[in-house]
């Protein structure tokens, strides 16, 4: 067992886990959408290719493969996706829990496979339907839906939840499929230089002239950057090819049961008994699909 691989990819999970918390610690001191999401991207931006440059220095010797502009332009334009999960999703952020914020992400398992049954004609089989069965029971009990608060939850704010989370099963599906003969920081570099230039037409980036990066926004901008950003493809780049994609899938489920804890613990948000019940559901129906596949694996091995 490679536990090398183990820990990248459990702190990648991790690493994305903690963002919603933060991103509500930014939004009480008064920044905005456009301040969140714009200095994630552009700090994401400069750290990433600042690594690619000071990467290929090193690896001087090695000969870059040729850059392919029609690739490259994709690449740009599948990172458009990886904004809108940013924008879609802090604003989720901004309306509802953080703890049920990312409940409503991690809809994008289900999603994932209509997409592949629309786009690829792959069906799914039973224990993927069960599972996505077991999702939704889940994340019902899981939201609050059966406590009195749940009809506090904002309906604008699960809409927003649930775009977030088709536009992250998409870019995961686009992100599988282009730019596999790029270097992994190269093809993370590019997508999010896509990602930024979408959220800079969206939401103008303000923050470079009316002074606000000379407040606590640079903090929050660099540590969303590096902890979302820059830490998950480099952990998921070294870590997914020594333990395999099915292992990979099981580990990065860490990413739910992390958020609602530091919901819990940093912003005192209430979890009770049963919507953590809700997200074992949704961590089981995650896991066991692919226990299923990795029994497989190791047969064949």
């Amino acid at each position: 067992m490679n536990f090398k691989g183990i820990f990248l990819v459990l702190f990648g999970a991790c690493s994305f886990g903690i963002l919603s918390t933060f991103v509500k610690l930014a939004y009480a001191e008064g920044y905005t959408l456009g301040d969140v999401t714009g200095t994630q991207a552009l700090f994401g931006v400069i750290m990433l290719w600042s690594i690619y440059l000071i990467q290929r220095r090193t690896q001087a010797k090695v000969k870059p493969k040729p850059v392919i502009k029609t690739h490259c332009i994709k690449l740009l334009l599948a990172g458009t996706f990886t904004g809108l999960v940013s924008l879609t999703y802090y604003q989720c952020v901004k309306l509802v829990p953080a703890s049920v914020a990312i409940i409503l992400l991690m809809q994008f398992v289900w999603i994932t496979v209509i997409l592949e049954l629309i786009f690829f004609k792959k069906k799914p089989n039973r224990l993927q339907m069960l599972a996505i069965l077991f999702i939704l029971v889940g994340t019902v009990a899981a939201s609050g839906y059966f406590e009195q608060s749940a009809e506090n939850l904002s309906i604008a704010g699960i809409g927003y939840g649930l775009i977030a989370a088709l536009c992250y099963a998409i870019f995961l599906m686009l992100n599988g499929n282009l730019g596999n003969e790029y270097p992994p920081i190269q093809k993370s570099a590019l997508m999010i230089t896509g990602a930024c230039i979408l959220i800079f037409i969206v939401l103008p980036p303000a923050f470079l002239f009316n002074g606000a990066l000379n407040g606590s926004l640079l903090k929050w901008g660099l540590f969303l950057a590096v902890f979302g950003t820059v830490i998950p493809p480099l952990c998921f780049a070294g870590g997914i090819p020594k333990i395999g994609l099915t292992m990979s899938s099981i580990l990065s489920s860490a990413e739910l049961p992390v958020a609602v804890s530091m919901s819990a613990l940093v912003l005192h948000e209430e979890v009770s008994l049963i919507r953590w019940i809700g997200v074992a559901i949704i961590l089981s129906s995650m896991i066991l699909p692919n226990l299923e596949n990795l029994k497989k694996t190791d047969k064949l091995k």
